[in-house]
């Protein structure tokens, strides 16, 4: 459930997606423009062949009388805590016949409980201005708050009332049920979703693992109340919960509050849990027709849990399989397949590994599929480089290093490795990976990759065809509005969350122009001994194409990968796993390393980005590659839907609507691809960020010293795109025979930009809108309707150009009540001023969010890029906070009233 679009951690809708991050990059490619043909995944940031020491806090922790743990991990990254609670269950522990139940429970554990109904409990959620979500797994069933500092208390009080006393009454689960029913049926949409449920069933057949914590449409039909009531009071004790406190707390107070709120629970009786022992695996070949735009080979095997003695080993193992130095990355370049990657999906008690290998839409997979095998076959026999499982075993031992980088993220590290690996703490890992030997990682590899126990599938593109234009939509149905009540907040949130206070000025970071007209931005941040940096070239491929040369982009951004003028691919690899360095470069790069390796990494970025070998081969497989991959694309669903979009809401021949075409892909030179760099590739368009632990003169010097003589030639390019004309209300269709749901967009263009201080009322009045499980749109479309699981509506800002978006996914009989609804909601808000309780939790929600932007250097660093992406001056967040909080509800609605145009809104269907 994503009660809240910040979230950046893992849902159960996405749960697959967090455990197969390989497989859905490559099945995601369908819906952009698969602008790195070639990819494969990345390896995870590398490490040190010793952990290096996180500079957070010494933990403090304790078990409480009731047998409840509680684990407090200082960070003072930012004024933001998060609060993790790990149940020690999940869906292995479900009925039989019903798989779902800890889905459900998850589901109505935001429905109220004694002390604190559901509405109070969105109201203070949209209030605290954090992320607040949850995730069901086999073994464990998590919620999580990441909110301001001083919200601890608030955290800790909803989850001490929800472990006691939910509510979980029949006509909740009545309305609930409708929402969990549309999650299925997006999910069943997805072949992906498909592919990777039949593969669990067979791999752990016979087991509780034998279904995923999804659930079932017939399962949830007759799952009743009384149900989940006795799936909660079996699993739902302080006994069975580990409480992750991080972020910048005292630790002492914390703990001392959180033993007062959660000392008075009881303790109760758990049932005995399951135990998962799969039998053999029986070798199979499976099929899939889907709607991407490529084909995939995926070679499947059961693979070690996390609390498996092999643990360690495995994951060294998938590591080395993921390298872009090793066998399976090889078949890119060598132009045998679009993309390769492992996954490692490790769950408690088992795993899973899949090999994969992507292929052309209309080309017969036989040959891949060979080649794949033979590739593992060699690895099986002959094993892996050693100097691979060094570089492996360094990456994952320095993994803990990065993890106060992220003050969510450490909780989610120390929840894994508690909650899930039974460990001590996160370290506890260090000695597993500092353990395992090129033998260890060789003999489970002879276990593994045996093609005897393995299950394989084609996952075969079919084209679904064509978006069917149609007339706009009529007048809307009567959808009457909900009643307009203040939510009163219980006593102990009163005091945090009814008062608004004038906002905390957000320190500025240091800004730097370098005489090339370099823009340098350092936010020092003393948490990990480890730096980050993010750069970006600002470019417009539909700009600065030339005329007939659309694609080149595309092939000059992939050619990256291919090493420099002083080092081959293989050689440029290896020299940043030798210093545990993460390197990416093109229009967008970025690297990731030790503070004490920063000027080597540095100075291999810069060699990567100034100076690319763009070799002859290299080009010519890409330009085979990327021409290949476009034919699927330009027939497949996510790519039509997203065309469809830009056509409803632009105006004819708009450069946006430029789309390469495979023949004209194939025409196109290196010398090209040169003069393309040439001319794109600009120190004076270019931002770079620095986090992490270094000073703003030790950054400004290395840039310097690496960026400094870089020299742009020839006249500044257009990069933005024009202003354009409102759109007009216009219907169009994608058929997608994969789909059991339809995703439903409604668009329009606005007439401002992101510069215009209207932009922040409307942003505002969004957050109102569609922003969270306590918005309209959410409220009516979903909570008291159930026409829909998510439901969002979305600003856009381009420097010259915005746009307006309301995206849902329901039942084909649900859109036309949805979208009435939707629209119905947007008139209002032009009608009608905001009532007070709306406009305060609006305005808390986006004052506190801003703040929270600061909890991880990722988000940092992503915000200084936004901006200057758009222009803005970075000290942008504070302008906005003192917006927000002087806004006046007359105020938003003059600015709805203005810019939005409800009967203008054009309506996108992909779906059966």
């Amino acid at each position: 459930m994503n009660w809240s679009h910040r979230t950046k951690r893992r849902n159960l809708s996405c749960m697959n997606k967090r455990l197969f991050p390989t497989l859905f990059t490559l099945l995601m490619a369908g819906s952009s423009l698969l602008s790195t043909p070639g990819w494969t995944a990345p390896p995870a940031r590398q490490a040190p062949a010793t952990p290096i020491q996180p500079t957070t806090e010494a933990p403090v922790r304790t078990t409480l009388p009731n047998g409840m743990r509680i684990i407090i991990v200082p960070d003072r990254l930012a004024p933001v805590v998060t609060t993790e609670m790990n149940y020690l269950v999940g869906s292995a522990a479900a009925p039989r016949g019903f798989p779902g139940t800890a889905h459900a429970l998850e589901h109505m554990m935001f429905r109220g409980s004694k002390g604190l109904d559901k509405d109070q409990l969105a109201a203070i959620g949209a209030r605290m201005g954090g992320n607040y979500n949850a995730d069901t797994t086999e073994s464990t069933t998590q919620f999580f708050y990441t909110a301001p500092a001083e919200d601890l208390d608030i955290a800790l009080r909803i989850e001490a009332l929800r472990m006691n006393g939910l509510t979980l009454s029949d006509a909740d689960w009545k309305h609930e049920r409708g929402a969990i029913e549309q999650e299925v049926s997006r999910d069943l949409s997805s072949p992906g979703y498909q592919y990777l449920s039949r593969l669990q069933s067979i791999l752990f057949a016979h087991t509780p693992y034998e279904h995923d914590a999804l659930g079932t449409r017939p399962s949830f039909d007759r799952t009743d109340a009384a149900m989940l009531r006795r799936f909660y009071r079996d699993w739902y004790a302080p006994n069975n919960a580990i409480l992750i406190i991080t972020g910048n707390v005292d630790a002492d107070q914390a703990l001392a509050h959180a033993r007062d709120i959660f000392s008075p629970l009881p303790a109760r009786s758990l049932p005995p849990r399951p135990t998962i022992e799969p039998g053999a695996v029986q070798p199979q070949l499976l099929h899939f027709p889907t709607d991407y735009p490529i084909g995939l080979i995926a070679i499947a095997s059961r693979m070690p849990g996390q609390r498996a003695r092999d643990y360690a080993t495995a994951q060294i193992l998938s590591d080395v399989l993921s390298s872009q130095r090793g066998a399976l990355y090889d078949l890119v370049p060598e132009g045998k397949a679009l993309l390769t990657g492992f996954d490692y999906a490790p769950k408690a008690d088992a795993g899973i590994g899949i090999a994969l290998a992507a292929f052309p839409a209309g080309q017969d997979p036989s040959t891949l599929l060979q080649t794949l095998r033979d590739t593992l076959a060699l690895l099986q026999a002959h094993g892996v480089p050693s100097d691979l499982v060094d570089a492996a075993r360094r990456k994952e031992l320095a993994q803990l290093g990065y993890a106060a980088n992220s003050i969510s993220g450490l909780a989610e590290s120390w929840s894994e490795a508690v909650a899930v690996m039974g460990l001590d703490s996160p370290d506890a890992l260090a000695s597993a990976y500092a353990s395992v030997t090129p033998e260890d990682v060789n003999r489970l590899a002879r276990q593994v990759l045996d093609p005897a126990q393995a299950v394989t599938a084609i996952l075969t593109p079919r084209s679904s065809g064509h978006p069917v234009a149609g007339k706009g939509f009529g007048g809307s149905e009567s959808f009457a509005a909900p009643p307009d009540h203040p939510v009163v907040l219980p006593q102990w949130a009163q005091k945090e969350l009814m008062t608004l206070s004038p906002p905390t000025p957000i320190p500025a970071p240091f800004s730097y122009v370098l005489p090339n007209g370099l823009h340098l931005i350092v936010r020092p941040a003393h948490v990990s001994h480890t730096v980050s940096l993010y750069g970006m070239v600002r470019q417009n491929s539909d700009m600065q194409e030339p005329a007939g040369q659309e694609g080149i982009a595309d092939i000059t951004d992939e050619l990256f990968h291919y090493g420099t003028t002083t080092h081959d691919r293989v050689s440029f690899q290896k020299a940043l796993d030798d210093i545990a360095a993460t390197e990416s470069a093109g229009s967008d790069f970025s690297l990731n390393v030790l503070a004490q390796d920063f000027d080597k990494g540095l100075r291999l970025l810069a060699d990567n980005e100034l100076h690319p070998a763009f070799p002859e081969k290299s080009f010519a497989v890409v330009r085979m590659n990327t021409a290949s991959s476009l034919a699927g694309m330009l027939q497949s669903p996510d790519y039509l839907l997203g065309r469809a979009v830009k056509a409803a809401i632009s105006p004819p021949h708009d450069p946006s609507l430029r789309q390469a075409d495979p023949a004209r892909v194939m025409k196109l030179t290196l010398k090209d691809c040169r003069a393309f760099y040439n001319a794109a590739y600009r120190p004076d368009l270019t931002t770079i960020i620095i986090t992490g632990d270094i000073t703003p003169q030790k950054a400004l010097q290395a840039v310097r010293a690496t960026f400094g003589a870089w020299h742009a030639t020839g006249p500044t390019p257009t990069v933005d795109l024009p202003p354009r004309p409102d759109s007009h209300a216009s219907v169009a269709r994608v058929p997608d025979e994969s789909s059991l749901q339809d995703s439903v967009t409604l668009a329009e263009s606005l007439g401002l930009t992101a510069r215009d201080p209207d932009h922040f009322a409307l942003t505002l009045g969004n957050e109102a809108l569609g922003d969270g499980f306590s918005s309209r749109l959410y409220r009516d479309l979903r909570v008291r309707t159930g026409y829909v699981y998510t439901v969002r509506s979305h600003l856009a800002w381009n420097r010259q150009r915005a746009a307006y978006t309301i995206t849902f996914g329901a039942d084909p009989s649900k859109v036309a009540p949805a979208r009435d609804a939707a629209i119905h909601d947007v008139a209002d808000m032009q009608a009608h001023p905001l009532g007070e309780d709306e406009l305060t939790m609006a305005k808390a929600s986006l004052l506190h969010g801003l703040s929270l932007q600061q909890a991880s250097l990722d988000s940092i660093a992503a915000t200084y890029l936004h901006l200057s992406n758009l222009g803005l001056p970075l000290d942008n967040g504070n302008m906005a906070a003192s917006a927000y909080y002087n806004m006046t509800a007359q105020d938003v609605q003059k600015a709805f009233a203005r810019w939005l145009r409800p009967a203008d809104m054009a309506e996108i269907i992909k779906g059966p």
